[in-house]
């Protein structure tokens, strides 16, 4: 059993938890895209689309939440490291047909350490930001699809998310 925890990189010898050490990696240019899906009802939908949501302009606050979230994640998330993060951008795009907002958080830094965690973070806050302001109108929207979508940087070096067949 000891030998497959020396794999898992926040486990000790003894299966603890515990903080990644990185004080002797190098800092390079560390770069991730995550994604999310927020599914509406039609009205709900609707008045996303036309902007006449009561809590204001969802889109620009669930922006604002992600990118916020992201500069937050070693607060929420017990063994992440803090990263100065360079930039954070996130996409929002409306999908009539499926009455879907679809997300899409990406997170860079120069540093010991990559940044996939504040990318996911980033998406995941928005969408619930979506859900927080739309659910006077439909509590039964869905989150969902939450993924890693591309990690360039590090050691371990690129990681491409493959295409997924649509259920």
């Amino acid at each position: 059993m000891k030998n497959k925890l020396k794999k898992l990189t926040h486990v000790d010898a003894y299966g603890r938890a515990r903080m990644v050490d990185v004080t002797k990696k190098s800092d390079t240019l560390r770069k991730a895209t995550a994604s999310a899906v927020v599914r509406l009802s039609g009205e709900a939908f609707r008045q996303l689309k036309n902007n006449q949501i009561a809590k204001g302009d969802v889109l620009t606050v669930a922006k604002t939440a992600g990118i916020m979230a992201a500069k937050k994640t070693s607060e929420l998330i017990p063994l992440c490291h803090p990263v100065p993060l360079t930039h954070v951008d996130l996409e929002l795009a409306l999908h009539a047909e499926t009455r879907s907002v679809r997300l899409k958080a990406s997170a860079t830094t120069t540093h010991k350490t990559g940044v996939e965690m504040e990318a996911l973070t980033a998406v995941s806050v928005a969408a619930l930001t979506i859900y927080d302001m739309c659910k006077a109108i439909d509590k039964g929207i869905e989150i969902g699809e939450i993924v890693l979508l591309r990690k360039e940087g590090g050691r371990s070096g690129v990681y491409q998310r493959k295409k997924q067949n649509k259920k």
